[in-house]
């Protein structure tokens, strides 16, 4: 028995065994099947049911020349990083709040009709055949929230209804329904008769606030700048209803191009009305002059000063021609100088006046392009947003450089006059005789001539700033109108079918993985891996199918018979007669209750009957005897309790023979429970009686107490020859092997064995558990394709 102990340690293996882990899967094919039918039924209902969402994109070009000259005027190598930030600046502008706005408003993207289908409700973008037409202000409607139902009735009436199914009324067509602060009414939409209404399913009408809707498209709204220059934007969205998407993007491009021609007319406008101002102060000014020319002509009596003037024109003409060109310049950059003291705020500088230095011309561009930027972001945040912070310092900065820059021209300019005046003067001193009249009507000529031209100039300008202001060019020129992918995007078939599959399998597979993770009972052979490293294995006995009898019977070839002819086999290895005239003692125990010991006593004992052996069984289990279930027709008036207190009774009297099914087994009962069963086992009374009967019997077996509930059986363990220990299948815990184990260390058991008890084949692989795939329902006369045929029912696996 040692021996073969030893051999079992010796033939140790791995644990882990792939086959087996499998089949603990594969058993459960059935629902793994079921799990994956139900996850493609999911899914096909998915892609079925679902309304799909489709991929719409427009692209646009941004045209700013002011940007673009913006970017050129910065230092050498800022200019395509100032370009880039521009374009951020334009996606911002894109998606600002006051833009998505004014396209919600206009396309009444708020208000949305839905079809009540059998199924899924449909959007009817422009299909549904009923308007709502409100007689409340826009500014109530745009932010209340209302979802009610029209159910059509006969003759153009319909019934309103709430979300809940709460009725409002009936109503006509075109009469006034007042819903608390909301007031409407509804009508036929273009192209749809009553017929279409009374026809058409209940329509749902959901207002939504403007705000929320605008919020809802910004969040989905996504732009990206494309080709070589950056200078082109993507704008893309996705919702269900492809036109409604179309015409929101379309729409979106030509409020924003709208915008920014307001912005470049405002420009112009500006312009206009400061040349206009100045063109009222020369105007006056001019008549100035020209009342003072008539009166020094009046006071002198004079008409004509040129003609004694010839020589001196040709002298000084070219002087006087650079200092009045000069001098015009010092009058248009003065007013500009005047513009930025007088404004409060930043304001638009006039452009475009024929300032001959370009620096300041450049920085005049730049600073209507920032104070534009600033003004568009004022719209939808405040002074403390990080970006109008930064436009601030630029504006602050470009204003300091144009101060700077004004005054270091002008007084260039006044140096210049101040040379020229004294080349001048150096030529009027060769005619000193010439009459001081000549010099005063040349004087005022002059400043005659200078108000004509800077008027003249004024006139220009304001002609070129009306012109620009009727042919300002677009900010940005549309590529490709808004289309839509044929394609949905959302939900992708097969990707969702695939989705499906895997759900539908991994599921069933994480769910008895989990239970598997989670069971700590033992359900075969290999469960008991960690004992049998250390006790021999000898049999096991399988789940008794029901209306099965268990008990064994003569000739029997059931499953349960054969498992007993096999463990009756293994344990003639462990048998060891040291003495040919002595029987066998075979103790049957177990670690806790329930796990089958009385059964395996019992039909143990008739196994070894049905071979003509002489068969004692003795229910030693006498705290809560079981084997009477099992001798029912047999009355013994005393047992093996009455025997162990009572010196009287002799062995003989306790034995009571059972001939049920022609299987003859003698059997000794527990007896009446008694209140001191241990004590009972410490007296030399149940040695006794086995020296008695291992002469008479060639077995005896002994149906003995759980090992771990009660001291009984290893009170009395030393007197077996061999222990048969008891497990069950999905009864006895994996931690509870550890207690046979070391009692077998501390050689408490003598001779022990192992057994697993209701075992269910019809959970796991037979022969992938154990190592053959021979079942106990061979034998002769059987069906052999019928029992193939359910094999492969049973477990299409094998």
């Amino acid at each position: 028995m040692e021996e073969l102990q030893d051999f079992n340690i010796d033939q140790e293996e791995s644990t882990f065994d792939l086959k087996a882990e499998l089949y603990k899967y594969l058993s459960y094919w059935k629902w793994l099947l079921f799990g994956v039918f139900l996850g493609l039924l999911l899914a096909y209902l998915y892609n079925r049911y679902t309304i799909p969402k489709f991929h719409t994109e427009a692209s646009m070009m941004i045209v700013d020349e002011e940007k673009k000259n913006m970017a050129n005027a910065l230092p050498s190598g800022g200019a395509v990083f100032a370009y880039d930030e521009g374009m951020e600046n334009q996606i911002v502008a894109l998606k600002s709040k006051s833009l998505v706005e004014g396209v919600v408003n206009e396309l009444d993207h708020n208000i949305s009709y839905f079809i009540e289908g059998n199924i899924i409700t449909v959007e009817a973008y422009k299909t549904s055949p009923v308007v709502i037409n409100f007689i409340t202000p826009d500014s109530i409607v745009h932010k209340i929230s209302r979802n009610f139902f029209v159910v059509p009735q006969s003759g153009g009436r319909f019934k309103l209804e709430d979300y809940d199914g709460k009725s409002y009324g009936s109503y006509q067509l075109g009469e006034v329904i007042t819903l608390n602060e909301l007031s409407f009414t509804l009508s036929l939409r273009n192209g749809h008769s009553i017929n279409n209404f009374l026809q058409s399913n209940s329509v749902n009408i959901k207002i939504t606030p403007l705000r929320q809707v605008a919020n809802d498209y910004i969040a989905g709204l996504i732009i990206g700048q494309k080709g070589k220059a950056k200078d082109i934007l993507s704008l893309s969205f996705t919702q269900e209803s492809s036109r409604k998407s179309e015409d929101f993007l379309n729409t979106l491009m030509i409020h924003f191009n709208r915008r920014g021609v307001e912005n470049k007319r405002e420009v112009a406008e500006n312009t206009t009305s400061f040349i206009q101002n100045r063109l009222e102060l020369i105007t006056e000014e001019l008549d100035s002059v020209e009342g003072g020319m008539a009166s020094f002509k009046r006071e002198n009596e004079i008409m004509d000063v040129s003609s004694g003037a010839g020589e001196f024109q040709s002298r000084v003409s070219s002087v006087e021609e650079e200092i009045f060109n000069l001098e015009t310049q010092i009058e248009l950059i003065a007013s500009i100088r005047e513009r930025l003291i007088e404004e409060q705020e930043y304001s638009l500088l006039p452009s475009g006046l024929g300032i001959s230095e370009a620096g300041i011309s450049t920085q005049i561009g730049a600073y209507n392009a920032l104070v534009l930027e600033r003004n568009d972001f004022l719209q939808n945040s405040t002074l403390q947003n990080p970006v109008i912070t930064r436009i601030t310092r630029q504006l602050d900065s470009i204003e300091k450089n144009l101060f700077e820059n004004i005054e270091s021209t002008i007084q260039s300019i006044n140096v210049r006059i101040r040379e020229l005046s004294s080349r001048g003067e150096t030529a009027r001193g060769e005619f000193s005789t010439f009459p001081g009249l000549e010099q005063g009507m040349r004087g005022i000529e002059r400043q005659q001539q200078i108000k004509e031209q800077l008027y003249l100039f004024l006139l220009q300008r304001r002609e070129e700033a009306a012109i620009s202001f009727a042919s300002t060019s677009s900010v940005a020129r549309v590529i490709d109108p808004a289309f839509t992918n044929n394609e949905p995007v959302d939900p992708k078939p097969w990707l969702i079918l695939v989705g499906g599959f895997l759900i539908g399998f991994l599921i069933p597979i994480l769910i008895i993985f989990i239970k598997n993770i989670l069971d700590t009972k033992v359900h075969h052979k290999g469960d008991l891996q960690p004992l049998l490293k250390h006790v021999p294995f000898i049999g096991e006995v399988p789940r008794i199918a029901a209306g099965q009898s268990d008990i064994i019977e003569v000739n029997d070839r059931s499953p349960l018979a054969e498992s007993f002819r096999i463990l009756r086999t293994n344990m003639a290895y462990l048998i060891q007669k040291k003495d040919s005239e002595r029987g066998e003692v075979i103790f049957v125990t177990s670690t806790i209750k329930g796990e089958g010991k009385t059964f395996i006593s019992y039909n143990l004992a008739r196994t070894f009957a049905s071979t003509k052996k002489k068969v004692l069984i003795i229910g030693a289990d006498i705290r809560n005897p079981k084997l009477h279930r099992y001798t029912q027709n047999l009355i013994s008036e005393k047992g093996l309790s009455d025997y162990l207190y009572n010196y009287d009774i002799s062995e003989s009297d306790l034995i009571v023979s059972s001939q049920e099914e022609g299987i003859k087994v003698d059997i000794i009962l527990s007896g009446s429970i008694p209140p001191n069963p241990a004590e009972l086992f410490m007296n030399d009374r149940m040695k006794k009686l086995l020296d008695f009967a291992v002469y008479e019997y060639d077995y005896v077996i002994v149906d003995t107490a759980p090992t771990m509930i009660v001291t009984d059986t290893l009170l009395i363990s030393p007197l077996a020859d061999t222990t048969v220990y008891v497990t069950r299948a999905e009864h006895t815990e994996k931690k509870l092997l550890d207690f046979p184990k070391e009692l077998k260390q501390q050689g408490k058991l003598k001779g022990l064995a192992v057994i697993l008890n209701d075992v269910d084949y019809s959970k796991f692989s037979y022969g992938a558990q154990y190592g053959y795939s021979y079942g106990y329902g061979y034998g002769y006369g059987q069906d052999e394709d019928s029992s193939k045929l359910k094999r492969i029912f049973k477990n299409p696996f094998k």
